[in-house]
This record gives structure tokens, C-alpha cells and sequence, in this order.
């Protein structure tokens, strides 16, 4: 183990009083569905939690986040840009980049906001599909502490119904700002 991974697991898991729960088998490559997220705190227990158990996933982040000294750190952490106000082939690009890597981690969060949003993204959904990879379901609870993933999806295609699934296992995490999270009408 690392002195970086001793460090996470500490701060954590011993310190901040987290545990996890984890049912799910990790392949070579998949996507990472976070929920709620509804705070930054969410960045700093799922990168301690990350590196505190060797997981090392790419994530999107909206470029306004990418400024100096803040994008270089981002970028090393695995970061990468989005401009939400272009509508550009992102999914091809990362379904494509998916496809060719031989490992291929990527966190998103589907709110694709802290602000309550009943409309969640689907770019990850589309990604998962067209690069036929699985998305792995991570719950963050913050009134348990508690980090979860006891289901792993297959896109079947089928975007309402394998959303509803998604959406219906997430539906009872407690977000660190509750009152901003919403899984929208089931």
C-alpha cells in the first residue's frame, strides 16, 4: 500500500468515519455512476475514497472549473473539461476513446449539477452504450456514511426503462444538502 492510499483510507475511513459497501466486481473497463451530488464535498470523499482503494477514474468536470493553478491539479487528477454550452460530440469521443484504451474508468455524476435537477444527463448512459461497457451504480449517503454500489447496469438501449432502474436505486442516498437532490417522477 502507498503512503497516498494510507493517507485516503485514514482521512476516511478512520478520521471522517466513512465506511463503504461495495458488492460489485470491477472489470478492465466501465462507468462510474455517482450519486446524489448535491455538494463539492462529493469530490473530496469520492477522491479520497478513490485513492484510498486504488481506483483511478478519469471524471467530467464543467471547464469553468479549469483555471489556473485549480485546471493543472484537476487535469492530474484525472479531469476532463466540459463545455456544457456547445453541444459537441463528447459521447462519440469518449465511447471511441473507451473502445481503443485497454482500461477505461469514468466517474460522472448524472445530475450533471449540486442544484436539484429531475432531468438528469444522459451522455453517460450513451457513452456506456455505445462503447458497450457497464455503468457501475456508486451511491454516497451522507447521513450513514456510507459509500455504496450493489448494482452494476448493462445499457440495453432501452434509455427510459435502464434510466428508471438507474434512477429508482439512487432514490434513497442522502445527499450532504438532501433537500437539492431528486431522482424527478418514476
Amino acid at each position: 500500500m502507498s503512503f497516498l492510499q494510507c493517507i485516503c483510507k485514514t482521512l476516511l475511513y478512520k478520521r471522517m468515519g466513512w465506511t463503504a459497501h461495495i458488492e460489485v466486481d470491477h472489470p478492465e473497463k466501465y462507468i462510474l455512476c455517482l450519486a446524489p451530488h448535491t455538494s463539492n464535498w462529493d469530490f473530496i470523499i469520492g477522491l479520497l475514497y478513490s485513492r484510498a482503494e486504488g481506483i483511478k477514474a478519469n471524471f467530467l468536470m464543467k471547464k469553468e472549473w479549469f483555471f489556473w493553478p485549480l485546471g493543472v491539479w484537476f487535469r492530474h487528477l484525472g479531469g476532463i473539461p466540459v463545455n456544457r454550452s456547445k453541444h459537441t460530440s463528447m459521447t462519440d469521443a469518449m465511447a471511441e476513446a473507451a473502445r481503443r484504451a485497454p482500461n477505461f474508468k469514468l466517474c460522472v455524476t448524472p445530475e450533471g449539477t449540486r442544484s436539484r435537477n429531475p432531468n438528469w444527463k444522459k451522455g453517460f448512459y450513451f457513452i456506456a452504450l455505445k462503447a458497450e461497457l457497464p455503468i457501475l451504480l456508486y451511491g454516497l449517503d451522507f447521513e450513514r456514511k456510507l459509500i455504496e454500489c450493489k448494482h452494476m447496469i448493462v445499457p440495453t438501449g432501452d434509455v427510459e426503462a435502464d434510466m428508471k432502474r438507474i434512477k429508482t436505486y439512487f432514490k434513497d442516498f442522502k445527499g450532504k444538502n438532501p433537500e437539492l437532490f431528486t431522482v424527478g417522477e418514476l
